[in-house]
């Protein structure tokens, strides 16, 4: 039986260019951009944004890694649900998708690639969205993953910027998919692993759809930079400062202890390295430092919403299936650091 994951070193979103590397880089691109970009890199959104009409804009991403699960079927429907997961952080609707394939000749041969394909096919279907084509090429690591394009009224884009004083935050999926992931690769921590499966395989339309009911002033969603790298993202370019509280956000069975055994990946060392303006309470056990940077693989929605409509949305999350949803955190004035996390 072919294992995935035996041909990798990282899996999921924990194989990307580390942060502390990825933005010396982007620094010194100078930015191709014209008056129709209401959204690119220069706002750590999590697509681009380019207006046709008053009422209609394209919305941009592409998203590829390598495997994290051994079943290719559940590798295709996690990579697709993760690229898919970007157009729906910015308010939109996905429309199409394009397949990107770095893969072994052997395991192509093998049929490993259609099942790959047969799984993101899925995912797509369920989105609504359709495939319209891909390309490809040879490689030593299996990777995988969709270019997405979707659509969104110009005034109603959700961004990194826009969360407010007073605000609160609401997470819609659990934390520790980079830990569990490793877990699963030890075959260690059956529980936690198959609950981190389920997540990453599960679509972020449903709670995108309920937070049209809500005034949502910035969205984001939590992936490989990890919830605090999403977090001081969303602070820096709001001006404002989050507040985090660790013991209120939801975490995959095991994951604690799955930490303690050292099943931390590279990445999230990575993302430590490369952000600095966040302050953890010293009487928090150094195992969430961990967590709070590991990095998230077709991770939740993070929502900033209005202090009067969080339990609401809550509520409302949990009817329509997210069961997990919870308020993670509030929205500060500007206090000299982006986020500080406490018990």
């Amino acid at each position: 039986m072919v294992r995935l994951t035996d041909y990798v070193t990282n899996g999921g979103c924990a194989c990307k260019i580390g942060p502390h590397i990825l933005n010396r880089v982007l620094k010194a691109v100078t930015p191709v951009t014209n008056d129709q970009v209401l959204a690119d890199m220069t706002g750590s959104d999590d697509a681009g944004v380019y207006k046709i009409s008053d009422t209609l804009a394209l919305v941009q991403t592409l998203d590829f890694f390598t495997p994290m699960v051994n079943d290719p079927v559940l590798f295709g429907k996690i990579a697709a649900a993760n690229a898919l997961s970007d157009v729906y952080a910015m308010g939109g609707t996905p429309l199409t998708a394009m397949n990107i394939v770095g893969f072994p000749v052997p395991l192509v041969e093998q049929g490993i690639l259609t099942d790959v394909l047969n799984g993101a096919g899925s995912m797509v279907a369920e989105s609504g969205a359709a495939i319209v084509g891909g390309h490809s090429i040879e490689n030593k690591e299996p990777i995988f993953g969709m270019s997405v394009t979707g659509q969104v009224n110009p005034n109603c884009i959700w961004k990194n910027k826009g969360a407010q004083v007073g605000d609160v935050l609401v997470l819609t999926k659990r934390i520790g998919t980079g830990i569990m992931n490793n877990a699963l690769k030890a075959d260690l921590f059956p529980v936690g692993t198959e609950q981190a499966i389920t997540s990453m395989s599960t679509l972020n339309r449903v709670g995108a759809e309920v937070a049209h009911n809500f005034t949502v002033h910035a969205c984001t969603d939590v992936t490989g930079f990890s919830l605090m790298g999403h977090s001081v993202e969303m602070a820096s370019a709001s001006d404002v400062t989050i507040h985090i509280k660790a013991y209120d956000i939801p975490l995959f069975d095991d994951v604690i202890e799955a930490a303690q055994m050292g099943l931390v990946p590279a990445a999230s060392y990575g993302n430590r390295k490369a952000i600095t303006d966040v302050q953890v309470d010293e009487s928090l056990d150094p195992v969430w430092t961990d967590i709070l940077f590991d990095p998230q693989t077709s991770g939740g929605l993070l929502f900033s919403v209005p202090a009067n409509e969080g339990e609401q949305l809550v509520e409302a999350l949990h009817k329509a299936g997210i069961d997990c949803a919870t308020i993670v955190g509030t929205v500060e004035s500007f206090s000299g650091l982006a986020v500080r996390v406490t018990s």
